[in-house]
Parts: C-alpha cells; structure tokens; sequence
C-alpha cells in the first residue's frame, strides 16, 4: 500500500512539474537591440524579468493580456522608455547611462497589461499603478536606486509616477489591500469615476490625500 501511494505521488509530483514548465512557456518575447555596444548582461537582464514578472502581472490583473510581448532597444529615442502596441521601446542611451535600471521593463510590462481603452481615467492614474507595480513586483529595484519618491507637502495626487504610487501604496495599507487591483479592473472595462474611490475607501480621493499628507508613513 506505501509502495502504491509513493507510486502516485510521483506521478502527480511529475505532472506538477510539466504543468509548471508549460504555464512558463506559454508566454513569449522577441528581444531586438540597435546597439551592438551594450553589454550582453542587460539582454539577460531583461529576458529574466519578463520571464519572472510578467506572468505574475498577467495572473493578478489581467489573464486576457497578451502572450507575445517585442522589446526593442533604440538608439534614436531619446527618452526613457514607453510601451504602444503590444511592443515596449527602450532607449539604448538610457541603458548606458543606467544600465542597472533595468525593472524599467517592469512598469512598461505593466502598461501591457493594463491595456486602458481610450478615455478610461486620468493618465496620472494610470502611470501611478504602473509605478505601484513596479514597487510591488520588480527584481532589484535597490540596484537601480529606485524608490517610491518620500512625502513633501507641495505634492499632489495628480503628480503621476512615484508620486501617486506612494500614495496608493498608502491607501492599500490603510484602508483596501485590493484596491490597486480594483482600480485596474474599473479602468480597463471604463467603469471608474471620481466616486470609485469612495465606494472602495468610504472617502473621495481629495479626502484620502489629506488624511495621507497628515500621516503619510508608509510600511516598506
């Protein structure tokens, strides 16, 4: 009788295993460079976090995203990075000047996901969650030198970025662990309004800023 359940349960262990190899394959990437010159550890780099994050975001905020993602490494964008149409842009610039900054990708992998319709919400909103995620997600954001940008009182919700993520960061602390989750959800199927924070939170939005910017300690 051991011997049977041993048996069993090393087929299940097996199937386990293959199931967690395909869900790994199901997504793929085309990683293309203009720039001969940067050093092969940032492709590796980059491969290892699309690898490890992106489907962690598909899982919790969106399993219709996309399977296929392109990254392309641009020598005549001179930005940082942006994601439109399925594919992320990279400047090679940036990635000399910080080559570390690599979790870049994982707010654009982000913006993937979230896939917005026209006329959704506010752009500050939207870059706040991304911004959020990559806090949240991201490989080494301490290599990088990357952080949540600390309080200051000439701040503003509206600031986008590091700015509201911090902020949101602080709204799921204190009020709804989902609510970042939630806000995705309403944007990408066009349901959010001023009062969806309100219905989530008890407060509107200029409400949940004041009561932060009066104790805005956040648990790290």
């Amino acid at each position: 009788m051991i011997k049977t359940l041993s048996k069993y349960y090393i087929l299940a262990l097996i199937a386990v295993v293959i199931s967690g190899n395909l869900q790994a394959q199901k997504y793929t990437l085309t990683y293309t460079s203009q720039d001969d010159t940067l050093d092969p550890s940032i492709q590796k780099g980059i491969e290892k976090i699309f690898k490890k994050v992106y489907p962690k975001l598909v899982k919790d905020f969106n399993k219709n995203s996309q399977k296929h993602v392109t990254i392309k490494i641009d020598t005549a964008y001179d930005g940082v990075a942006y994601a439109h149409q399925g594919a992320i842009t990279i400047s090679s610039a940036w990635l000399h000047k910080k080559p570390e900054d690599l979790d870049l990708v994982t707010h654009e992998l982000m913006h993937l996901v979230q896939s917005y319709p026209g006329g959704a919400g506010p752009g500050w909103l939207t870059e706040g969650i991304a911004d959020y995620v990559r806090y949240k997600y991201a490989l080494d954001n301490d290599g990088a030198g990357w952080s949540l940008t600390p309080f200051s009182p000439n701040q503003n919700y509206e600031n986008s970025y590091r700015i509201t993520a911090r902020f949101l960061l602080w709204i799921t602390q204190n009020y709804d662990k989902n609510l970042v989750k939630k806000l995705d959800y309403d944007l990408r199927n066009k349901k959010y309004t001023l009062q969806t924070w309100k219905d989530y939170t008890g407060k509107t939005v200029d409400e949940l800023w004041q009561e932060y910017a009066s104790k805005p300690s956040v648990n790290s």
